[in-house]
């Protein structure tokens, strides 16, 4: 093995370049940071802070832009993700009771079958089955 594949399977290359992120705080201290560099007369030390945060002036003039529309703020405020559904005793009680009406109409299904089951065997075996009552719904 020469050093040349050594050095190349040292290097790791992300698949997909991942977008740098900055939370709210970290641009508020970036923009003081940029103001007192700028007032206090030295050239460069805008340009050294930016150098030294990996920034462009693009950052700094877009964030100035949401920092003056109130967006910053908001933005250290508000919670990441979907808002937290708040859950009924109603609806925690109707998705119960249809649970239980699900469980009940698959025991009548299967209730039925086996009555359908029934009939057919007594059939074959040429044994009669006592009548059976009329239901409720026979009757309407």
């Amino acid at each position: 093995m020469s050093s040349s594949t050594a050095a190349v399977r040292e290097t790791e290359v992300v698949e997909k370049a991942k977008r740098r992120g900055f939370s709210a705080q970290y641009k508020l201290r970036i923009l003081a940071e940029a103001e007192r560099a700028a007032a206090s007369g030295r050239s460069g030390e805008v340009g050294a802070l930016l150098r030294r945060e990996g920034l462009y002036t693009s950052h700094l003039a877009a964030w100035r832009k949401q920092r003056e529309a109130g967006a910053l703020e908001v933005m250290g405020q508000k919670k990441r993700g979907p808002a937290p559904k708040v859950v009924d005793a109603r609806d925690r009680r109707i998705a119960e009771l249809e649970k239980g009406l699900a469980r009940s109409e698959a025991r009548l299904k299967k209730a039925e079958l086996l009555l359908d089951l029934q009939k057919k065997v007594s059939e074959l075996l040429g044994v009669e089955l006592p009548p059976r009552p009329p239901d409720d719904e026979e009757q309407s």
